[in-house]
């Protein structure tokens, strides 16, 4: 196996080790252990356990990016931005992913509270890239864009928290989801949009005959 290949399940089993255990609560032994090489092999890859959080942090929001550009690619405005939502709920179901990325929000806090910032900053930074990207998929609306992850940041406490997808808390999603689709099939003044019958008559798109 080449190095570049030790490196990649490294950073595997660091996001793995991570997500269960916090950065505080995470031995380089315990990650060199689940790779199956020693210490002294994994800090010829990597420079100390800084460096293998970073990694994996980095793995992590990349990781979420790649599934909202699969699932948004050719899309844009509203429809981007569903493709992206419906795709991270499949995405947090794996809860290592998940927790890795909340395990970064609690590491930052806790190396703030010991005088550092470096992880902070690295975490800051790849937050802000994704928020961009994500931006620039849904068509450059901040607004539109915060509403996004302000939504994401609720699914991660929901399935942290382990309500299953039937409990009523999560109705509120489906009817935000519905909320959207009248949006989209009503005009620019509220009127639904009109299309013939088989009669000649209009028929308005919300149901109603005739515009009635």
């Amino acid at each position: 196996m080449s190095a570049e290949e030790r490196r990649e399940s490294v950073v595997r089993a660091a996001v793995i080790e991570f997500a269960r255990h916090g950065y505080r609560g995470t031995s380089t032994e315990a990650i060199a252990r689940r790779v199956g090489v020693s210490q002294p092999y994994l800090f010829r890859l990597f420079p100390g356990k800084q460096a293998i959080f970073t990694a994996a942090a980095e793995r992590c929001i990349e990781e979420t990016w790649r599934v909202f550009d699969e699932a948004s690619v050719g899309l844009t405005g509203e429809e981007a931005a569903a493709a992206m939502s419906e795709a991270y709920m499949g995405l947090v179901e794996d809860r290592e992913q998940l927790m890795m990325q909340m395990q970064l929000y609690v590491s930052v806090f806790a190396s703030r509270m010991a005088g550092e910032d470096e992880i902070g900053a690295m975490a800051r930074q790849l937050w802000g890239e994704l928020f961009e990207r994500v931006r620039e998929r849904v068509g450059g609306d901040v607004q539109g864009t915060t509403e996004f992850f302000a939504y994401g940041m609720l699914i991660n406490a929901l399935v942290a928290l382990g309500f299953p997808r039937e409990h009523r808390i999560w109705d509120g999603f489906g009817e935000r989801e519905d909320e959207h689709e009248g949006e989209r099939r009503d005009g620019p003044d509220g009127e639904g949009e009109r299309r013939d019958g088989p009669d000649g008559e209009g028929e308005r798109r919300d149901g109603r005959a005739g515009g009635e």
